[in-house]
């Protein structure tokens, strides 16, 4: 029978269901242990797996680093970075190492790492505790780079990145940690690389992922129009076939993500859709997005972020240009 559970909860009863059933899986990174994360989603494992869960040094250099050498002596780690802006100190081990050991080696040596963390705005943090870098992590060839939108898909999609041969970076909406719950399957996986079609429609395709999706729901719940929503689910690599066949069908589209525009992953998916579906389209592409400022502190967060209003107000100017 499927429990409810919310987004923090689904990702420790995951990890809790992977350690039971794999010896190999090993969980580690800062306070993990004894004090269980510090939103709790490692909560109690330490005390079930006092061999294979403990605490690393504050050195996010190291964490990934001691990574690539668990995996490459037969163990599956499963870091925490406890905030996506902290994985910068480890950038250059994620590039040099993490994601190349299998080319380096001609695939004689593999990297199965799951890096989770933290990502996105919403809970009026700190400095380095609300960025959204997923494209950034997505230019690095060799990388997996996930981002679940609910418990269920949180399940599923952390399942499988631990069970990946390859290294995936798992990012987690902070401010979907408790929003609600919803039922999860027992060992659930879903694949990799496989967009999901949230809602149907013919009017519009909207494409958003992690904690914009709701948003985009809440938009276009108050639209009278059949609007369709593209969940990406991975990022890197994109399902850009099932993107490109809304878009031929629909002739409109607006992506929504709340990281700076700039380089950020929506000018990509318009690349795409320009390459495969130009013909196709009735309107430009529009795309709904942070700033190109450093996410600010508190409650200016809420003047950053994308809000429903901001996406139902792009969407109307899509649906009305001739």
């Amino acid at each position: 029978m499927a429990d409810r559970l919310r987004m923090v909860e689904a990702v420790r009863e995951t990890l809790r269901a992977e350690l039971e059933r794999d010896d190999s899986v090993v969980v580690y990174g800062e306070d993990v242990g004894r004090a269980g994360g510090v939103f709790r989603a490692t909560e109690g494992l330490l005390d079930a797996y006092p061999d294979r869960v403990f605490d690393s040094p504050v050195a996010e250099a190291g964490i990934v680093g001691v990574g690539v050498g668990l995996a490459a002596t037969g163990l599956r780690p499963v870091a925490e970075i406890q905030f996506q802006s902290f994985l910068y100190q480890g950038f250059h081990q994620l590039a040099q190492h993490v994601a190349r050991i299998r080319s380096r080696t001609r695939g004689t040596v593999t990297c199965p790492m799951t890096i989770r963390t933290p990502y996105g705005g919403g809970i009026h943090a700190l400095e380095l505790h609300s960025e959204s870098f997923e494209a950034g992590f997505a230019h690095v060839p060799g990388l997996t780079v996930v981002v679940p939108a609910s418990p269920a898909e949180t399940a599923g999609l952390l399942t499988a990145s631990i069970r990946s041969p390859d290294p995936v970076i798992f990012l987690e909406p902070t401010r979907l940690y408790r929003s609600f719950r919803e039922e999860v399957p027992a060992d659930h996986e879903l694949p990799l690389g496989e967009a999901r079609i949230v809602d149907s429609g013919e009017d519009l395709t909207v494409v958003a992922w992690g904690s914009m999706l709701r948003e985009t729901l809440a938009a276009t719940a108050e639209l009278d129009a059949d609007i369709e929503v593209i969940d990406p689910r991975t990022i890197s690599p994109l399902d850009t076939e099932t993107i490109v066949e809304s878009v031929r069908k629909t002739g409109r589209c607006v992506v929504v993500h709340e990281a700076p525009r700039t380089s950020g992953m929506a000018g990509e998916i318009i690349a795409r859709i320009t390459e495969d579906a130009f013909y196709y389209l009735e309107a430009p592409v529009e795309r709904i997005t942070g700033y190109d400022v450093p996410v600010p502190l508190f409650a200016r967060e809420d003047a950053y972020l994308p809000d429903a209003d901001r996406i139902e107000a792009g969407i109307r100017r899509v649906l009305d240009r001739n």
